[in-house]
């Protein structure tokens, strides 16, 4: 049986919206280091939603904080769309990361 897509992205002039949906995991990381990394190129603003993510692993966890580096680096706008759900946010905290990786939109 075929996996429905976990990581979709939609664009605007602007504005590069990456929705991440169910388990992101080694399975889908070279689709979502793919997208990552295009949406940093475009110059664009990034916004990420994982509002409907129920697991990320260290492989997904590993991306987003290194893509949160690069787009610091480059100056592009990264930040989550919404707080993470319970459960990727106390992942995050057993994978040792404090906080997100990522900043809220609002910070």
């Amino acid at each position: 049986m075929e996996r429905e897509m976990p990581v979709t992205v939609e664009e605007n002039d602007t504005l590069s919206r990456i929705r991440l949906e169910g388990t992101i995991d080694i399975g889908c990381a070279a689709e979502l280091k793919t997208l990552l990394e295009r949406a940093l190129n475009s110059g664009k603003g990034v916004r990420l939603s994982m509002a409907d993510a129920t697991c990320l692993d260290v492989t997904a966890m590993q991306l987003l904080w290194a893509a949160g580096r690069e787009a610091a680096r480059s100056g592009v706008g990264f930040a989550l769309s919404s707080p993470a759900p319970e459960p990727v946010s106390a992942a995050l905290l057993d994978a040792g990361f404090e906080k997100s990786p990522i900043p809220d939109c609002a910070t």
